[in-house]
């Protein structure tokens, strides 16, 4: 091995291979994090490529890392020449590590042209969708540990049949990804236990949804502000839940198709690439349905939230009426933090919580726009308000109505 280096990007990440000491020194130098790519495991693809028994040697002996696409990493991409190989999608780049990483070098022999392979190239590819579905994994693990979501004690809570299988189906993924890390490798046996669990999870995925759906409904049929804000209080908690649930399931959809990618590169490795492509387009699919009935959810809430942050509401029950908004805020940032661990952009608006002072102006220009009598009727509203409204509103009245006498006075 020699101090040259191969950097692919298939735009989700970079995987950087070469000799591990130059590939290190290449990393270390711009401040980037990485994870073992596991380049060793093209072992099935170059059984039938010709030079197989160096080609195999030079990537056992090489060095492979993935590193995350992100700011910093992107700013690297700008400096690169990546150019587009043979295989759609992956672009690629050859150095020679030294003072100036950036500077383009074109070897013309190099012990590492079986990189420029389409079948290497579409396994490599493979293999970074692998690393980069863990690491997504791994972000939601972190998710669940940060709101300490114990996802099966919910679902244990439910009594929907789909529910506990999810439970079985959890460990069983888990222990297929543990004999993974284990033997290198996904077996038959190792897969015949878990290819039916896309059926269990999108089955909770999709309870998970409706139980939100469900949450936003009773949100709004109810109006009563003081009884809205326990559904409030309410929702504030369920809806924290069954997010977790949601995370959960994306998480165990991603170590499903990890294991579909090692089964494919094992049995039908001119497939990888389609297989690669289509199960990219599945998990954009289920967070996008995830992102928009969550998204729904919020709007839905939110419009209530404002319903009950009017004026002579927060006047009536401005206790009720701040619990409400608060809540609401409170899942639009739940809501915010899955989208941000799955990768989902949407922007959302927090709402603001109006102060009793501000209600009472806002009511007075309403009284002084409409007259003294629109002021009678909102009084009559709600006999149990609190007192100091009360006292409040009947100010604004009398003064309204005697500035209204004297208009009439003067203009007669």
């Amino acid at each position: 091995m020699t101090d040259e280096i191969e950097v692919l990007s298939d735009g989700e990440g970079l995987a950087v291979i070469g000799d591990p000491k130059a590939v290190e020194l290449f990393l270390t130098a711009r401040g980037l994090e990485s994870r073992d790519l596991g380049v060793d495991r093209l072992s099935p693809l170059l059984s039938g490529l010709a030079g197989a028994l160096n080609a195999g040697a030079v990537l056992a002996a090489g060095g492979g890392r993935w590193v995350q696409i992100s700011e910093q990493s992107a700013d690297l991409m700008k400096m690169l020449p990546l150019m587009e190989g043979p295989v759609s999608g992956i672009a690629r780049a050859q150095f020679m590590v030294g003072n100036q990483f950036a500077q383009h070098v074109q070897i013309v022999q190099s012990s590492m042209t079986i990189l420029t392979n389409p079948t290497v190239l579409t396994g490599i590819a493979g293999i970074m969708a692998q690393v980069a579905i863990q690491q997504a994994m791994d972000e939601i693990t972190e998710y669940l540990e940060v709101i300490e979501a114990k996802v099966d004690d919910i679902l244990r809570a439910q009594k929907d049949s789909i529910l506990s299988e999810m439970i079985a189906v959890g460990l069983l993924i888990d222990d297929a990804m543990t004999v993974r890390r284990e033997v290198g490798r996904v077996s038959e046996v190792t897969w015949s236990k878990v290819q039916a669990a896309p059926m269990s999870i999108a089955g909770t995925q999709a309870y998970a949804l409706r139980q939100l759906d469900a949450i936003a409904e009773k949100f709004e049929r109810e109006n009563d502000v003081d009884e809205l804000a326990k559904v409030a209080r309410g929702a504030e908690t369920s809806v924290a839940e069954w997010l977790a649930v949601l995370a959960r399931c994306i998480q165990l959809s991603d170590a499903v198709a990890v294991l579909e990618l090692d089964r494919v590169l094992d049995s039908t490795p001119e497939d990888l690439e389609k297989h690669r492509v289509g199960l990219k387009v599945a998990r954009d699919n289920r967070t996008a349905l995830i992102g928009r009935s969550t998204a729904t959810l919020l709007g839905r809430m939110a419009t209530k939230a404002d319903w009950a942050n009017a004026n002579f509401k927060v006047l009536l029950n401005p206790f009720s009426s701040r619990g409400i908004v608060h809540a609401t805020n409170s899942v639009a940032i739940d809501v915010g933090t899955l989208h941000g661990v799955l990768g989902i952009e949407r922007e959302l608006q927090a709402i603001e919580a109006k102060r009793w002072v501000e209600a009472a102006e806002g009511a007075r220009d309403t009284v002084v726009g409409h007259g003294a009598q629109g002021v009678a009727s909102a009084i009559r509203l709600k006999d149990s308000m609190l007192d100091k409204a009360r006292r409040a509103v009947n100010e604004v009245a009398e003064d309204v109505a005697k500035r209204t006498a004297r208009d009439s006075e003067e203009l007669t």
